[in-house]
């Protein structure tokens, strides 16, 4: 019955987002929603698409077993991506009226620049999509009591996510993010006052998780645990902003206020709403303590959907699989789209230059297919934990493509040759430390940041531009 209500549920998303798809009538309807979305819709696709399987299944089992220390990445660094994207980022970009962040690294420095750093702004969402496709993998499977395999339900689940994308592009996530955000927090808010309830009260799950350290977050006063710690918040902090996914929900609203306060509003939103799972997990764990260390040492992500399976009344278990559902799926359809545009945009026309608008529409919709069967491919046959793919995602563009966007937006100096340097120095480097596992005190990641950094700064000293800023104020 349980499986039968969530499968009407996925069959009303997907019919939300097919009516959706009666508002995209060219290109840039499908990539940014004709950029008509108003505050409260850009707040929830800002929210909706990093509050993920990654936070309610990921980073509340990483809670259990590290407490704070082992979420400095996210929800903090996470939150903090979208903080400085919205009030640093957002409004010179929403100015330049681009379809993609490999347009503006196009117009800033070159062709070559844009080809290389799009590539890896798409390879980095391999794993960010990866890990909603598992979720959606295991939840199926808790629900139908192992009778759909991990495998069938990532199938299913990428196949549901990619039929309501695929048609409506952005103005489908929108709305259909619209009403899964809400489903979300209401959702998730029933869940936790039932689960602190039995927990002897929200008073005391939070004493006995403060009492046994959960809530220490701050690095020691050691200059490795210092390093450690900041090299987490960077990871995500500033990873994530040279990030499609972030940029699309600023490039679709309607003016620079709206993708301004959208943007900030829905990281802070995110970083307290965080706290709701990391309440449940703890809460487990004084409801049924044998459950949690059995899952524990099995698969931590499967304790929250095991105790409400086990422990809750059949209209929780709606609730909280509902608002589960619409987690994932909000994130998945997000982060299926961005990659997708990317390649169309800055990839495929570069081979194809000459397309009309109705052929490039129709490309875009064939990369965002492709891209769903790759990630669920890579899904399937990977045995990273969902934090962890999240987590890993942003490395790439950590070390290759901020310095030349941060640069680039605000060093009127930054050249070709220094976007090149930076991109060369930075991946160089990080490839190199991760392929050699060299040990380190500093992650790969970082040192390739600090090398890009520098490729920066030689580069456009030795070869300055001479034109750019004509360029950066034509836009798209």
């Amino acid at each position: 019955m349980l499986l039968w209500l969530v499968a009407i549920y996925l069959l009303a998303s997907i019919a939300i987002g097919l009516l959706s798809a009666r508002k995209v009538h060219s290109a840039k309807d499908y990539i940014t929603a004709g950029r008509n979305l108003p505050l409260h819709m850009v707040l929830a696709m800002v929210f909706a698409t990093w509050f993920g399987a990654e936070t309610v299944l990921g980073i509340s089992a990483t809670f259990l077993e590290s407490g704070f220390r082992g979420l400095i990445s996210d929800p903090l660094g996470a939150s903090l991506c979208l903080v400085i994207f919205g009030l640093v980022f957002a409004r010179p970009l929403y100015r330049m009226n681009l379809l993609t962040l490999g347009d503006f690294f196009r117009i800033r420095y070159n062709k070559q620049t844009e080809m290389i750093l799009s590539l890896c702004i798409v390879i980095s969402y391999l794993g960010w999509v990866a890990a909603q496709v598992t979720a959606l993998g295991l939840v199926f499977n808790v629900l139908s009591y192992g009778v759909i395999s991990q495998t069938q339900g990532m199938l299913i689940g990428s196949a549901v996510v990619l039929l309501y994308t695929l048609f409506g592009g952005m103005w489908s996530v929108a709305i259909t993010t619209f009403v899964q955000m809400i489903v979300i927090v209401i959702g998730l808010l029933i869940v936790t006052w039932i689960a602190g309830d039995m927990a002897g009260g929200m008073d005391k799950v939070i004493s006995s998780a403060a009492a046994e350290g959960k809530f220490e977050f701050l690095p020691k006063l050691d200059w490795l645990d210092m390093i450690t710690w900041v090299g987490a918040l960077v990871t995500m902090g500033l990873g994530s902003i040279p990030q499609q996914d972030v940029f699309a929900r600023v490039n679709s609203s309607k003016n620079e206020r709206v993708a301004v306060w959208g943007t900030t509003l829905g990281g802070i939103s995110y970083f307290f709403f965080a706290a709701v799972p990391l309440f449940l997990a703890y809460s487990a764990n004084m409801i049924d303590p044998d459950l949690v260390a059995r899952y524990l040492g099995k698969d931590s992500q499967l304790i929250l959907p095991m105790l409400i399976l086990e422990r809750m009344p059949f209209v929780i278990q709606v609730i909280f699989f509902g608002a589960l559902m619409s987690v994932i799926m909000s994130t998945a359809s997000g982060t299926l789209l961005a990659p997708s545009v990317t390649f169309s945009e800055n990839i495929l026309k570069s081979v194809v230059p000459h397309m009309s608008d109705r052929q490039f529409l129709w490309a875009t919709k064939l990369t965002v297919a492709c891209f769903a069967c790759i990630v669920t491919f890579y899904a399937v046959y990977t045995n990273a934990s969902i934090h962890t793919m999240v987590e890993h995602a942003y490395r790439i563009t950590l070390a290759g493509a901020f310095v030349p966007l941060a640069a680039g937006l605000f060093w009127k100096r930054a050249s070709n040759l220094g976007a090149a340097l930076a991109i060369t120095f930075g991946l160089g480097v990080w490839l190199l430390l991760e392929f050699t596992e060299a040990e380190l005190v500093v992650d790969p990641h970082l040192l390739g940041l600090l090398a890009s950094a520098v490729g920066m700064l030689i580069g456009s000293f030795l070869v300055p531009n001479q034109h750019h800023h004509d360029n950066l104020k034509m836009g798209h």
